[in-house]
C-alpha cells in the first residue's frame, strides 16, 4: 500500500473513542512540530535515565535495531512524516514526550502522542513483531511509567484552566466533557485537580450513574462508561486469536499460570467494550460478590494483528487481538448469585496506558456499581467474561457502529437466566 491509498483509506476508517484525529494531516503536523520542540529541549535538558536505557538496549541487539530501523524506513518510503528518520532522532522526542501533557483541540486532538508517534512505523511489515517484542515492552512500560509519574504531578496542570483553545475545562472541552457531571470546583485553583492524572481519572458527583436494579442480582451492570466492541458466545480455552475474526482465547487473556481459571470459562460469554478520551475511566463492579482474584499482566503496548492491515485504525480495531496480548488487568468476582458464578473482569491498556490500577484485592466483598479500580491514562478497552449457560440477553446488539454512543457505567448490560 502507497501513502496515497492510505491516506485515502486513514479518511474512510474512523480511529475510535476520539485518541486521535481521523485525517493524517493532523496527526503529520503535531508530528512535525512536536519534533521542532523535542530537538530544541535536548539542546537545554539531559536525557532521562529510562530513556538512556532504552537506546543502549536497542543499539545492544541487533534484531531489535534491525527491526525497528527497517520499520521507520517502511514508514518513509510510503511517504508518511514521521518527525524523525531514524532511531536515535526518534529517541529525542521520547525524551522531550516525558514532560507533555495533553492540550485540548476540537479539532486535532492528539490524546495518545506517544502512539501518533508510532503510528506507521507499529503497522509496517518490521514493526509488527517489534512491537511485540517482551524486552522492547519492558522498556515502554517504564518510560509510560515516568511519564505517568510526571502526569501525576502539578507540573503537567498546564492545559487545565479555561483558557480557549487548549483548556480542558474550556467551554469548547465541556461540551465534550460534560463537568457538571464531575466532582470538581470551579472556585479552585485548576478546579481541585491535583495533576493531569487526577483529572483524567475525576469521579462522577454522587447519584450521575446509578446502579441499574441494586438488588436484583440477575440484572448485570456496565463495568464501565464505554461503547459496545463485540459479544461472542462459545468461546474456546484457546484460539487463533491473532486472525482476521480475532476469536478470543481465554488461556492466553487469563495467562498459562491461570489455566484452570480459563478453563472455567469454556463456552461461555465474552462482551467488550472500548472507552473515548472523554469518557469516565474507573471500573465498576457488574455483579455483588466476592474477589477471588485480582492481578496484573504484562504485556504490548502498540502491537497491532496483522490481519487489521496497514492503517492507522488497526490498533482499535485488533481489540478481540490484544485481549490476548496488552498490558491489562484481571478481576474476579463470585457473584452472590450461585447460578451466575464467577464473573472475570480484563482491563486492558491500550497505546499510552501506563498503569491499570487495581483497588479491590481478594477477600474483598463488593456490591454492584462499587469501584473496583482504574485506568491511568491513556486509550483503553474491556472485557467481562462469563461461564457458559449464565448469559440470557444483552441489551446492546451487534453489529456495533464505529463510535457507538457508551452503555453508561453503572447501567443494565445483561441478564442472567
Amino acid at each position: 500500500m502507497h501513502a496515497k491509498e492510505a491516506r485515502q483509506m486513514s479518511k474512510e476508517k474512523r480511529r475510535l473513542g476520539g485518541w486521535l484525529p481521523d485525517g493524517e494531516e493532523a496527526i503529520a503536523s503535531f508530528r512535525k512540530n512536536f519534533a521542532a520542540h523535542a530537538r530544541e529541549r535536548a539542546g537545554k535538558a539531559d536525557m532521562h535515565s529510562v530513556v538512556k536505557d532504552f537506546a543502549r538496549f536497542i543499539r545492544e541487539d541487533p534484531v531489535v535495531r534491525m527491526e525497528f530501523t527497517r520499520a521507520i524506513e517502511q514508514a518513509r518510503k510510503e511517504g508518511f512524516e514521521l518527525g524523525y528518520a531514524n532511531i536515535e532522532e526518534f529517541v529525542v522526542l521520547l525524551d522531550a514526550m516525558l514532560t507533555y501533557a495533553p492540550p485540548f483541540s476540537e479539532k486535532s486532538l492528539i490524546h495518545c502522542p506517544v502512539n501518533a508517534l508510532l503510528d506507521w512505523p507499529m503497522v509496517m511489515p518490521s514493526g509488527y513483531s517489534l512491537f511485540r517484542d517482551p524486552a522492547f515492552n519492558m522498556h515502554m512500560k517504564r518510560i509510560l511509567n515516568v511519564w505517568s509519574g510526571f502526569l501525576s504531578g502539578p507540573y503537567s496542570r498546564t492545559h487545565l484552566n479555561t483558557s480557549s483553545p487548549n483548556g480542558w475545562f474550556s467551554p469548547e472541552a465541556d461540551k465534550e466533557i460534560g463537568l457538571s457531571q464531575f466532582l470538581c470546583d470551579p472556585d479552585k485553583p485548576y478546579w481541585g485537580f491535583s495533576s493531569w492524572n487526577h483529572f483524567f481519572t475525576r469521579e462522577f458527583k454522587p447519584g450521575a450513574r446509578p446502579v441499574a436494579e441494586p438488588d436484583n442480582d440477575k440484572v448485570i451492570v456496565s463495568a464501565c462508561e464505554a461503547s459496545p466492541y463485540a459479544i461472542k458466545h462459545e468461546v474456546k480455552l484457546r484460539d487463533s486469536f491473532w486472525i482476521k475474526s480475532q476469536p478470543y482465547s481465554l488461556q492466553e487473556i487469563f495467562t498459562a499460570d491461570e489455566t484452570e481459571l480459563a478453563k472455567r470459562f469454556i463456552g461461555g460469554s465474552i462482551y467488550q467494550a472500548y472507552l473515548s478520551a472523554f469518557y469516565y475511566h474507573r471500573w465498576h463492579a457488574p455483579v455483588s460478590g466476592t474477589i477471588t482474584k485480582a492481578y496484573l499482566v504484562d504485556g504490548t503496548y502498540y502491537s497491532d494483528a496483522e490481519s487489521e492491515g496497514e492503517e492507522p485504525s488497526s490498533l482499535n480495531d485488533s481489540q478481540g487481538y490484544i485481549s490476548a496480548v496488552a498490558a491489562r488487568a484481571v478481576i474476579v468476582i463470585e457473584s452472590d448469585d450461585p447460578a451466575i458464578g464467577e464473573v472475570a473482569c480484563v482491563f486492558i491498556g491500550m497505546a499510552e496506558v501506563s498503569s491499570c490500577m487495581i483497588e479491590a484485592l481478594p477477600g474483598q466483598r463488593v456490591k454492584k456499581g462499587e469501584e473496583l479500580g482504574y485506568f491511568q491514562y491513556g486509550g483503553s478497552t474491556y472485557c467481562l467474561v462469563f461461564r457458559p449457560g449464565v448469559i440470557q440477553s444483552f441489551v446492546p446488539q451487534p453489529p456495533f457502529e464505529k463510535n457507538a454512543s457508551p452503555v453508561k457505567v453503572n447501567a443494565h448490560l445483561c441478564t442472567a437466566r
